[in-house]
């Protein structure tokens, strides 16, 4: 299964659709879907290595312009369902500490997490959800996913073929890390509320 959605994903990658491609995928990679955009910024920038910068341009705006939506998603439906259910609980008081917990170092945690292959969909969802504020998010999220789709294509610009074997070798080990990642976010943020 993972190999086919990967065969998919390099497929996408060289159809003429392939730049509205990246941009729905890194969108969409922000907020809720489980795959990287890297898997389609590796092909296409060894396909065209001259447009190795503006493949990262719009994986970077698209991924931002993602961030957004899931911060969205965490203010509001945190505002229409969330509360009720923590004031339900009684976890009203536990996630108001959490919230000024996150919100110190909120700027440093997009960015830091926005590099990695931590979920980024976590953190833009938890940052809406504590009303983290919205320029040092936006800030923190152009730092972070500018710098991680300009180092890959950097990267692919530079060396080229080798890269992607590296990646490809392995992609079992790449995706195992991601869903633990993926669902350990998920997991922290449930027992940190």
């Amino acid at each position: 299964m993972i190999r086919s959605l990967y065969d998919w994903t390099m497929r996408a990658a060289s159809h003429k659709h392939a730049v509205p491609a990246l941009f729905g995928v890194s969108f969409v990679e922000s907020s809720f879907f489980p795959i990287p955009p890297d898997l389609m910024l590796i092909p296409m920038v060894l396909a065209k290595r001259a447009k190795a910068w503006f493949y990262a341009s719009v994986a970077t705006v698209g991924s931002v312009l993602g961030g957004v939506f899931g911060y969205l998603i965490g203010y509001y439906l945190l505002e229409s369902l969330g509360k009720p259910m923590l004031e339900f609980y009684g976890y009203s008081a536990k996630f108001a500490t959490f919230a000024a917990q996150y919100n110190d170092y909120g700027a440093w945690i997009v960015f830091v997490f926005g590099v990695t292959p931590f979920p980024y969909k976590v953190i833009t969802i938890a940052s809406g959800a504590t009303q983290l504020n919205i320029i040092m998010f936006l800030l923190a999220s152009v730092l972070s996913r500018g710098l991680r789709f300009f180092v890959v294509a950097a990267l692919l610009y530079w060396f080229g073929p080798p890269i992607r074997d590296f990646i490809e070798r392995r992609l079992g080990l790449v995706f195992t890390v991601f869903v633990v990642l993926l669902f350990g976010g998920f997991i922290a943020i449930r027992y940190l509320l």
